[in-house]
Formats: structure tokens, sequence, C-alpha cells
């Protein structure tokens, strides 16, 4: 098949996956942080940040992240904490948590709480035994539903049973208005350090077939 003018292809199936990372996250973006907690067996709290992760749907409500192997290929802490219908917080990232959120990323050795060496607050879940980090300003408590595969992609497929969001930013309870901007969540841009703001934002109204119908019969 022809290559559009103006355009490079890269064949995936060819490329290191190195590589594939690299042109990957430089182009899916943005993508937003999960701040993962977890408890070890002996209850020992890890917390790791994933942009590898996105919320799947609504009913019900379902976040998929990709927690990695370390370097010599064995899991991450967080995949070997998630047992199947295990819990697991979601902590979202605001603007004043992006250093410490990055410092999570340090490798640690396993067992070693992260919280405990940076001093990140906690406080216990609401419906989980999984603590949420006190100052993330949104947490989804999370029931593990089914872990893939594929490769060396591990997804774990989450249901949130629990959304915690500062009051601040609840508009109005009843009708569930968010005040999204007074969040200032981040997100990832690009593999490495590049992070973007989520406030620069703009609205499109969403039309109706019969809308976009009456909008072209207008041009004639």
């Amino acid at each position: 098949m022809a290559l559009p003018t103006g355009f490079k292809h890269f064949d995936l199936t060819e490329l290191p996956n190195s590589a594939r990372y690299k042109l990957l996250t430089a182009t899916v973006v943005p993508r937003p942080i999960a701040w993962v907690c977890t408890l070890g067996a002996d209850g020992t709290p890890n917390l790791a940040p994933y942009s590898f992760f996105g919320l799947m749907g609504s009913d019900p409500p379902i976040v998929a992240f990709a927690p990695g192997n370390r370097a010599d290929g064995t899991p991450k802490d967080t995949a070997l904490n998630i047992k199947p219908g295990g819990e697991f917080s979601v902590n979202l990232v605001s603007a004043a948590l992006a250093q410490v959120m990055s410092d999570t990323a340090t490798d640690f050795p396993h067992g070693v709480a992260e919280t405990t060496k940076l001093d990140i607050q906690m406080e216990p879940g609401v419906k989980i035994a999984v603590p949420r980090v006190q100052a993330s300003p949104v947490t989804l408590e999370c029931l593990e539903v089914q872990t893939i595969q594929i490769g060396n992609t591990r997804i774990v497929l989450g249901q949130v049973i629990g959304l915690s969001l500062r009051a601040d930013a609840v508009l109005d309870e009843a009708q569930q208005y968010v005040d999204t901007a007074a969040l200032d969540l981040i997100g990832r841009m690009g593999g490495r350090g590049g992070y973007t703001r989520t406030r620069d934002v703009f609205e499109i109204g969403r039309m109706t077939y019969a809308q976009w119908q009456e909008q072209e019969s207008s041009k004639d």
C-alpha cells in the first residue's frame, strides 16, 4: 500500500521494544497518570506511577493500567501485590504533587515503602483496605477483575467501586457537577520527563444528527 505524501511509516513489528516505546509515548499524548497504591503480603504499602493508563467504561466503571517488569525481567511490586480480586487505589496527580510522584518511580528495592522513604502522607481507604495519598485530589478505589498478559505487556483491569474527590472541586453533589480545572491534574507527554497541565481547555458542542442535517441544508 502506498504511503501518504509527507508521512513516514514505522513498522512496529520490525522494531525493538525501545524504539516502539519512544515512538508511541511521543505520539499518544497526553496520558493520564495512575499513581497506584498496593499492599505487600506483609502490609507494606507500595506507591508507583503508571501512564499506560485509562478509563475504559462506566457500566461498570473499569480502569486499565500496565505495570511492567523491572530491568531484570521480574514483575514490579505493583504487579506482585495485586492478586486476583485484589484491592488497589489509583491516585490522580495534581501539579503540586508532580515532583514527589516522579520520585516514587525510583527503583527502590522490593519491599521498601516509597511512602516512608519520601514522607508521603497516606490515609485509610473508604471501601478498601489499601490507603490513599492524602494530598491527591482524586482517588479511585478498585478491585482487580482481570489481568491480561500479552507477551511482556501486562494489563490490569480494575472495577472502580469508590471515588474520593476533593470537596472544593464538587460544585453540585446531587447533580455530580465537578470543577475539573480546580483539580489541576497533570498528564504525561513523551517518554521520560515530559508533562502537561490540564487547565488549558476548550469546549465543542456535540450536535445530534437532526442538527447536522439542518446545518447541511442551510448551506444550500
